[in-house]
């Protein structure tokens, strides 16, 4: 039972920490399109900036009607965070660190969904990242923490899924 218990520390940890710092940011930061602001940390690598998303990533959906929005990204995000965590909690295949690449998926999507229910202007982002024209972009969509928890999360599940796959096919 504690294998799959204390990795959920981390879900919740990542809710936490995902809104305050949106909360912060929404306090105390002019939303960018109102004002242009911006915060630099690292020149012009790394900014923060208060950015409002009423679509899903990369803004894909904004423009859809509410209710159809409401749906998509919030009723169904519900849907597969309840599979997605009863699936965790009621398999033993998980290795460790697939449990906490689950568990930081859980967190990341319970972040967004709060912000989805709660702030009807849309998900906040602040993270803004310069990336030099890499995939024809000059900065990276704008993120926040659970974002980022959720790509994390992702990448880890895949590559260990992968590793334990190719270990299978050896033996």
């Amino acid at each position: 039972m504690r294998p799959k218990i204390i990795p959920l520390v981390l879900s919740i940890a990542i809710v936490v920490i995902d809104q305050i710092s949106k909360a912060i940011i929404v306090f105390a930061v002019e939303p960018v399109y109102r004002s242009g602001h911006v915060i630099p940390v690292i020149g012009d690598f790394l900014r923060i900036i208060h950015a409002r998303n009423p679509g899903i990533a990369f803004s894909i959906g904004r423009d859809l009607p509410d209710p159809v929005r409401t749906v998509l990204f919030a009723a169904i995000p519900i849907v597969v965070l309840i599979l997605l965590f009863v699936y965790y909690w009621r398999s033993d295949e998980f290795s460790p660190a697939q449990r906490w690449a689950i568990a930081g998926i859980l967190g990341g999507g319970a972040g967004n969904l709060i912000d989805r229910v709660f702030r009807p202007e849309g998900v906040v982002d602040f993270i803004d990242v310069r990336i030099y024209g890499l995939f024809g972009m000059e900065r990276w969509p704008t993120f926040n923490v659970a974002d980022a928890s959720v790509v994390v999360g992702g990448i880890t599940l895949v590559v260990t899924l992968f590793v334990m796959e190719r270990r299978r096919i050896r033996e």
